[in-house]
């Protein structure tokens, strides 16, 4: 079993190193879902103009040129990414994975762990993506025996050889998958520390001493991981959107989070930093040393004009789509995923009325959407069909059907069941109030629940909108698949949230307590 040599304050000693040192520069993205072009400080669409003011972050163009300086900063680096390179704007949804191999490609990755969203389009998509790149998509935790279509292909795990030596790269995914993304019949999901064990297991049989998990699993789960495995030397994190950090206030945790002998890193999401961290290692696989930052992608940073002509190229089909102008508001309206997955957000109560008054003549009473299905906020002034899709980003169509009182109020106890984890089960709503308390046991922490200004009655039969994700089970409503007169092919809810902007425009964005904390 490789130990730790040194403690935590001495990781950033470099003195004294043997001649058998081996240092390598962990370079690191994760969540960056389909956002190729510059992204405004709210993670949505930043036109040219503002970019032209270096008011934008990220984008490839600028990860081209980042990955290209901190590559000269060392002499030995790899790149890796921790998951869901799918989903997010209008690329994905005109180009699926091809668009993300090609630039993926571009940018010399070496490596990437399978995220949930690449599920989104069932295995068919994902297949594809991986006969395009050309580097191993990795996922330790999933029997895909049966899959044909990625029983072949998808390893657990790989060996890549950077400066001499041997490293191992494991893949990790969220083990409640087969709910949040669509992975089809074939794919079984496992739990993380036994696969995880496993990987490490043969790897270390094979002589190999440096091991890597890129892990879209969350910051949460990565921890677990972390302490209750042995020979992991690195977790590469993804799913959670966590940023880690030694200098920024808003950091959730150092970086990297030190949890016995192995270092965890994640580096927000959508391209916004590039994660670098630089680890030393015995001859025997010993961390020495690990110490890093994430890299912000901002206007200083210069972004490769061959990149910027492709992306262009690329998003001459979606331009009529995109700078169609549905709307204006006044006020941003906040889509920020730590605030809409803990409590009722302006861009829930947008969706959910939207939803609400597209089917409030055919007897339905209560929306209920998924804040995981709400991907970005959208800025004051001018809204057009390019923000609302990448806010709406799933395809997702609404969903109507008939459920109790009780089912509802298992329904949004499932919707706050791991709101500490901030999960994208949260439920944004209309129709109805409720009030939780957090800390409570998970399972009853629902209280005053009112639907139309009367409280709920339990055994009353009511009529609900959502969206088809939800409606089959996504984010754990699986109280909704059984529901009565299920119709799942309504409008595309994207369409939905448009017309209501349109038919209310300028839009003020507002909350109004319907839902609360206790």
């Amino acid at each position: 079993m490789k130990r730790f040599l040194l403690s935590a304050a001495a990781l950033s000693l470099t003195a004294g190193m043997a001649s058998a040192d081996y240092t390598v520069t962990i370079l690191h993205t994760n969540d960056f879902h389909a956002r190729f072009e510059p992204i405004s400080k709210y993670d949505g669409p930043c036109g040219a103009e503002d970019n032209t003011a270096g008011e934008c972050f990220g984008g490839t163009a600028r990860m081209v040129t980042a990955i290209k300086d901190a590559n000269a900063r060392t002499n030995n680096a790899i790149l890796v990414d921790g998951g869901d390179q799918f989903q997010g704007t209008l690329f994905y949804t005109y180009y699926k994975g091809q668009m993300a191999a090609e630039m993926m490609n571009k940018l010399g990755y070496d490596g990437m762990t399978v995220g949930n969203h690449e599920f989104d389009d069932g295995p068919e998509v994902l297949a594809s993506f991986m006969s395009a790149v050309n580097f191993p998509i990795l996922m330790s935790n999933a029997d895909v025996s049966a899959e044909p279509l990625l029983a072949d292909t998808l390893a657990k795990s790989s060996v890549i050889e950077r400066g001499g030596e041997k490293i191992g790269l494991i893949g990790l995914t969220p083990q409640d998958t087969d709910e949040l993304a669509s992975p089809g019949d074939n794919v079984k999901f496992s739990d993380p520390v036994v696969a995880v064990q496993g990987e490490v297991d043969k790897l270390t049989a094979m002589g190999v001493n440096k091991i890597i998990v890129l892990s879209h699993s969350s910051y949460a789960i990565d921890q677990k991981v972390a302490a209750e495995t042995t020979g992991v030397d690195v977790i590469v994190g993804g799913h959670s959107n966590t940023l880690l950090s030694n200098t920024n206030e808003r950091a959730e945790g150092p970086y990297p989070t030190m949890v016995g002998n192995t270092a965890i890193v994640q580096a927000y999401a959508y391209g916004k930093y590039l994660g670098e961290l630089n680890v030393t290692f015995d001859d025997e696989g010993n961390i020495t040393q690990a110490t890093g930052e994430p890299i912000l992608i901002d206007a200083s940073v210069a972004e490769d004009a061959e990149t910027v002509a492709r992306i262009a190229e690329m998003a001459a089909p979606l331009e009529e789509i995109r700078n169609k102008v549905v709307a204006d508001t006044p006020e941003p309206i906040g889509g920020d995923r730590a605030v809409c997955r803990a409590q009722e957000c302006t861009m829930g109560n947008l969706i959910a009325d939207a939803m609400l008054a597209r089917v409030a003549d055919q007897g339905v009473s209560v929306a209920i959407q998924n804040s995981g299905g709400i991907r970005a906020s959208i800025d004051a002034g001018q809204v057009t069909m390019g923000d609302v899709l990448t806010v709406l980003p799933f395809q997702n169509t609404l969903s109507t059907f008939q459920v109790t009182g009780a089912v509802l109020v298992e329904a949004l106890e499932n919707g706050v069941s791991q709101v500490e984890e901030g999960a994208g089960r949260f439920p944004q709503v209309a129709g109805m109030s409720f009030a939780f308390d957090a800390s409570a046991p998970a399972g009853s922490r629902v209280s005053d629940v009112m639907i139309g200004g009367e409280a709920v009655d339990m055994e009353k039969l009511y009529g609900v909108v959502s969206n088809n994700y939800v409606r089959n089970g996504g984010d754990g409503y699986a109280m909704f698949k059984t529901a009565a007169n299920a119709y799942d092919f309504g409008p595309d809810l994207a369409d939905v949230t448009a017309e209501f902007l349109a038919a209310n425009a300028p839009y003020k964005p507002y909350t109004d307590g319907r839902i609360s904390m206790k």
